[in-house]
């Protein structure tokens, strides 16, 4: 993440409180920003402002259009911090960043109570961008990522593993592809006083998809270090993975009662011998391959798209540097 957004984010929050206690709260709500990120969707959101014309710094006539970008990005910024807060609750994580989760650290409630501050202090943010159109864009963007969020928890609650690629890609649409992708690309135009491209959610959404099914390689695959989180940690959760998902209609039935079984047992009851068999028979099968093929044509469908939408913009340069973060995002190894 850039210096300038999270100089932003400690300017917004407060950090002294005369109870200790409220000043856990404080540095709670800061240890997520203050553990980095890669900061892929504000630079998206600041790099999709520079090509529609607004100009770097603050000695110039659009300074204050790059103001409310950095404010926006700001904005968003807060927004994944919080939902990450929240999603490694739901999802009982070990780990996000390369450091215990916020609830393995301070228990349950004190985190959830962090991250609906945080998600209060994300409108105050948005309140300093000062651009009354994008209130609009930050709401479609929660209602799309609760929508795909309660999809995703609902399959785990439910117990339900009858689902095909396509009730896949229309979670990881709507849990991923808005905020990640859609959303960035829409703010930039609006921070420079343009009506978006319709052709961004198209590309976004696509995009998006590629983003999440790489995560879900990485997962598999990726090096801890570099990865940010636990490797295998969807298989312990019980994800239903695009990868999980074509296994399964490969399997053999003593390899699926095998899954069924280990999936049925709640986290801490999981064995790891019989997980690192799972881990083992996806790796073996094929599955992975596939995915990594449906990344690939979602990564060429919204690039393409998205060279289009961007061709007659200002900044041919912006425009060219961000279709290569895009590229970079959709076709992540690391």
């Amino acid at each position: 993440m850039r210096p300038d957004l999270i100089a932003r984010i400690r300017q917004l929050l407060p950090v002294h409180h005369p109870r200790p206690e409220i000043e856990l709260l404080y540095r709670m709500m800061l240890d997520y920003p203050e553990r980095g990120g890669k900061g892929v969707r504000s630079e998206l959101l600041l790099l999709s402002a520079r090509a529609h014309g607004v100009s770097e710094g603050m000695q110039n006539r659009s300074s204050a259009s790059w103001e409310a970008a950095l404010w926006l990005a700001t904005t968003l910024e807060l927004f994944q911090n919080w939902v990450l807060i929240h999603d490694d609750i739901a999802d009982d994580s070990e780990e996000r960043r390369g450091l215990p989760a916020l609830h393995r650290q301070y228990g349950v409630p004190l985190a959830l109570n962090a991250g609906d501050a945080l998600h209060a202090y994300m409108w105050g943010a948005l309140l300093k961008a000062d651009v009354p159109a994008a209130y609009t864009e930050i709401l479609t963007m929660i209602h799309r990522t609760a929508e795909g969020q309660h999809l995703d928890l609902a399959w785990v609650q439910h117990g339900q593993w009858n689902l095909s690629a396509a009730d896949y890609l229309d979670m990881v649409r709507l849990k991923t592809a808005y905020y990640t992708v859609v959303v960035p690309l829409r703010l930039g135009a609006i921070a420079a006083g343009r009506h978006p491209d319709v052709r961004f959610e198209e590309a976004g959404i696509a995009l998006g998809a590629a983003f999440q099914i790489r995560d879900d390689v990485l997962n598999l695959v990726g090096e801890a270090a570099h990865y940010g989180k636990e490797i295998g940690g969807d298989l312990l959760e019980g994800k239903r993975t695009l990868i999980v998902l074509r296994w399964l209609e490969l399997a053999t039935q003593q390899q699926k009662e095998t899954f069924l079984n280990e999936m049925n047992r709640p986290r801490p009851a999981k064995r790891p011998e019989v997980v690192a068999q799972l881990h083992a028979w996806l790796l073996e099968s094929g599955a992975v391959a596939y995915a990594q093929g449906v990344a690939d044509a979602q990564a060429e469908r919204g690039l393409r798209v998205l060279r289009l939408a961007l061709s007659a913009a200002p900044d041919q340069e912006a425009a060219q540097t961000m279709l290569g973060l895009a590229e970079g995002l959709a076709k992540r190894e690391a």
